[in-house]
């Protein structure tokens, strides 16, 4: 399909895949699509290693990155990011509330080197989720020939960043949740609107996709190219959103099921398990809403007597320690991991390449359908 977003950015199917797995973005590259690495996890030391690595294996096709900006967040976290351990400026109660939930379950503390090991990632990753941080991670993307789009996660991003992302004649982006957000982000100047519905995994809103897209192209007066995003996994889900005037189509959770992703067998497991309606919205992850699987983990915090939830990136660093412990421990009662409501059609292991022909087979398919109708 040659559209102008095709032509500037270097896909040959509108099928935009957003994925912390580096083999994820290369191979869904590879197949046509256009990667996108989200980066939230990453300190900007290890986005290099992550962005040279794709740099290496994607055959020169052009790919993108992720980032989250948060509007709110613990400004005193990000004056001390980098100075000082942040697990110190949790609150002893948020603190003594999680290890009570983990004890009582039976979930052990992780061996010392482990520890060590997952506490380095989480400090490093939920530390970049500060303005400060964003910004951090967009220079070390801007040093990446190849990378032709960042996305903002959370928002417009501040100006100075749009400012010094189209310097560089890279497209940017951005998610919305409402069309009130897109409008705002288009003046901002964001070139490229994601319109993320209620069913996708992640950071999201209440309005569903089928409403939403429609909605947002409108509110942008159809003058910036929007993707379709929410529960996204097959190819007449793509049909759909390019009737409806969207430019192609942004999925996560599709690539959590495959060989490539960066879950084990055990967590994999766990999303073959859930069901649609066990993809629920909760603050536990990071302090805003993010749909994840529910567990005992996340709706610990939703009982009377939780603690209040925490500023970014704070929360974060709480709750995936927690996490690391659950899956270590194997303990499928209290894993939540970002998930979108599509996860029910996923009941067991694909590729990369496999979900790629299958969409665009489908794909294919609709547009056959739909043409034959019109022509009765």
């Amino acid at each position: 399909m040659r559209t102008a977003l095709a032509e500037r950015l270097g896909f040959d199917v509108p099928i935009f895949a957003f994925s912390h797995c580096r083999d994820v973005v290369v191979e869904v590259t590879k197949a046509g699509g256009f990667g996108v690495l989200g980066a939230a996890t990453f300190g900007p030391e290890q986005l290099e290693v992550e962005l040279k690595w794709i740099d290496e294996h994607v055959g020169g096709r052009p790919y993108g990155v992720d980032v989250i900006i948060p509007s709110k967040y613990d400004t005193k976290a990000e004056a001390e990011t980098g100075k000082t351990d942040l697990h110190d400026l949790i609150p002893a109660e948020h603190k003594a509330f999680m290890e009570k939930l983990l004890a009582e379950a039976g979930i052990p503390e992780l061996p010392e080197d482990e520890r060590k090991h997952v506490y380095k990632e989480i400090m490093e990753g939920r530390g970049a989720m500060t303005p400060d941080g964003a910004r951090r991670l967009v220079d070390t993307a801007l040093r990446h020939e190849q990378v032709r789009l960042i996305v903002s996660a959370l928002g417009a991003p501040p100006p100075d960043i749009v400012e010094q992302i189209r310097a560089k004649n890279v497209m940017i982006g951005a998610l919305c949740g409402k069309p009130e957000h897109a409008v705002r982000q288009k003046a901002a100047g964001v070139e490229l609107i994601v319109a993320q519905g209620t069913e996708a995994g992640g950071h999201t809103g209440e309005i569903s996709t089928l409403v939403l897209v429609p909605q947002v192209i409108d509110a942008v007066e159809n003058d910036i190219p929007v993707l379709a995003a929410g529960g996204i996994s097959r190819g007449s889900q793509v049909a759909a959103a390019l009737a409806m005037g969207a430019a192609g189509v942004w999925c996560g959770t599709i690539w959590l099921g495959t060989q490539e992703s960066e879950l084990n067998a055990f967590e994999k497991e766990a999303m073959f398990r859930a069901r649609t309606e066990d993809a629920v919205r909760r603050r536990a992850r990071t302090g805003k809403t993010v749909r994840m699987l529910k567990s005992r983990l996340s709706e610990a915090w939703e009982e009377p007597g939780a603690p209040p939830y925490l500023l970014p990136p704070l929360q974060g660093i709480l709750y995936n320690e927690a996490h690391a412990r659950a899956v270590k421990a194997e303990r499928a009662d209290y894993y939540s991991f970002p998930a979108g409501q599509c996860v029910g059609n996923m009941t067991s292991e694909t590729t990369v390449k496999q979900v790629m022909y299958e969409m665009q087979e489908e794909l294919l398919q609709s547009l056959e359908r739909m043409g034959s109708i019109l022509d009765a």
